[in-house]
């Protein structure tokens, strides 16, 4: 799958290099790695959500309550990766959001995974309410895209 493809499959995406520094002993990215690209998307989807901005004025906002991953290939350096994210299952206080990594010079999927994440009162410490404004931007942003 090419990078013109993978745009138009999700509403976010984001690419990125292969570090070195990623690797283990086996000669391939750690496990543990792919965690770290699923928080690159899902920080660049509440970016384009503006949550940090409402979490900033509200003390309101994500905190990720599991998150899982299932690999599919070896990822190994060099390679460039684009990491998608959507979100389905929205409730009135989490969603679910999903993430793909796909290997640019492998031309396949790397890894899959989702994450729940829930709306947090961090001042009060407890759940809270998604607010309306930031369902709107999923829908907004979301729309037109053929989730799986």
């Amino acid at each position: 799958m090419n990078k013109s493809e993978l745009h138009e499959r999700y509403p976010v995406y984001l690419t990125q290099s292969v570090v070195w520094g990623d690797m283990d002993a086996f000669e391939h990215v750690n496990n543990t790695v792919y965690f770290r690209y699923f928080e690159d998307a899902r920080m660049e989807y509440f970016t384009q959500l503006q949550v940090m901005e409402h979490l900033k004025e509200t003390h309101v906002g994500p905190i990720l309550a599991s998150t899982r991953c299932d690999f599919r290939a070896p990822l190994d350096f060099p390679d460039d990766i684009v990491i998608g994210a959507w979100i389905d299952q929205i409730a009135e206080k989490r969603f679910t959001m999903h993430y793909r990594v796909h290997s640019l010079s492998q031309q396949r999927l790397v890894a899959e995974g989702d994450g729940l994440v829930v709306f947090y009162d961090y001042a009060n410490k407890k759940s809270s309410a998604i607010p309306q404004h930031i369902v709107d931007n999923i829908a907004r942003l979301q729309q037109g895209f053929k989730l799986e």
